[in-house]
């Protein structure tokens, strides 16, 4: 049996019959995140575009290549911590439900094994958000609720085919994933392509995938940073093959995930068993029909802005972005501020213009249509 629900949480009635909410799939610091996600998105405000084109193409007159953001990275603003109790305290608080948070950063479990040191977190899960090469792309694979005490072997295991992928070992390590009755394991946004290969490329590659290793996959992923006309099409995928769905935020910044499990299990392995046995309820927050851009420019503002209470000092978005230097080292765009590639300064004058109050204004009025969430 497959069975998904979708709630909305404007129907008043929506959470009435159920004990718990479990959050899936947010990210903080321990993740690394490509400063591709940044650029793209701020050339989709015009004079930022044309600013960050015009440094672009400064670059490559100057170097004969195309400016090369894929040795740069930033880094979420939230600790583990922080994150987790925004995550439990949407729950709690405003749903008043007894809360589940799985935090899954990509290709690290840094977060959940330090979050298992301290009191007051609970039983945390140890979960991951692995990228896995295939087919001339790449897809994220959600795994949640792995054993602690193989936890860090696994890891090793999955960096390992990421840096070199080979088919065989592929089916190995999901073989080994699935045969554990308490691990999940969700094939995040896949139709997202984030590589930019062509959505129906992708699309056919995320086919390919599914109906390749979809034994070993237990559901599909309804994304909180996607647009609702991609999650239909993941929809769509799931039917096609007979697997489940369930909600990830994929929460960067400091707005809780918009869309939420439901279930009345109480421990993340039921829950786990739950949605393994093919039964899922997902909610749809309000926040997930405020307009996607907006929801993004938000959180971008978050990303570059100020962060005093930074566990580890670095306040400013020059100390959360880091970049390898042509001696190997990586280091804070702050560290080389001074002496910075130009691809960074081209880079940080275009993004820089997101920060300005005259754009953002005219932002918001441009791209002020809510999602229109047609089952």
């Amino acid at each position: 049996m497959n069975y998904t629900q979708i709630h909305f949480e404007s129907d008043r009635h929506s959470t009435l019959h159920f004990q718990t909410g479990v959050s899936l799939h947010s990210h903080t610091l321990h993740s690394k995140e490509s400063l591709d996600f940044i650029y793209k998105f701020a050339r989709s405000i015009l004079p930022v575009r044309i600013a960050l084109d015009h440094g672009a193409a400064h670059y490559e007159r100057l170097h004969g290549t195309r400016l090369d953001l894929q040795r740069g990275y930033w880094t979420p603003p939230l600790s583990p911590q922080q994150a987790w109790r925004l995550e439990m305290g949407q729950i709690q608080d405003r749903f008043q439900m007894h809360g589940l948070v799985s935090l899954s950063d990509h290709d690290s479990i840094d977060a959940p094994m330090s979050l298992q040191l301290l009191e007051g977190c609970g039983v945390v899960p140890v979960s991951v958000e692995w990228t896995v090469p295939f087919g001339g792309t790449f897809f994220h694979i959600g795994v949640h609720n792995l054993p602690g005490e193989s936890a860090r072997r696994t890891m090793a295991a999955l960096a390992a085919f990421t840096n070199q992928p080979k088919r065989p070992h592929l089916t190995e390590i999901l073989h080994g994933l699935a045969s554990d009755p308490q691990v999940l394991i969700v094939f995040n946004h896949p139709n997202w392509d984030e590589k930019g290969i062509g959505e129906q490329a992708h699309r056919e590659t995320a086919r390919q995938f599914a109906a390749t290793y979809g034994c070993y996959l237990h559901a599909f992923e309804l994304n909180g940073l996607r647009p609702w006309a991609e999650n239909r099409t993941v929809l769509e995928l799931a039917r096609m093959f007979e697997k489940p769905l369930v909600a990830g935020g994929d929460r960067h910044a400091t707005e809780p995930n918009t869309l939420l499990n439901l279930t009345n299990t109480r421990t993340f392995a039921e829950f786990v068993q739950e949605v393994r046995d093919g039964v899922s309820d997902v909610l749809i927050t309000n926040q997930y029909r405020e307009p996607l851009s907006m929801r993004i420019l938000h959180s971008l503002e978050e990303i570059l802005g100020y962060r005093e209470d930074h566990v580890y000092g670095w306040k400013t978005w020059s100390d959360r972005a880091f970049y390898t230097c042509d001696d190997g080292v990586t280091r804070s765009l702050r560290e080389q501020w001074g002496e910075a590639p130009l691809a960074v300064r081209l880079f940080t004058k275009g993004v820089d213009l997101l920060r300005n109050e005259q754009f953002r204004h005219a932002f918001r009025l441009a791209f002020a249509k809510r999602e229109e969430l047609v089952l």
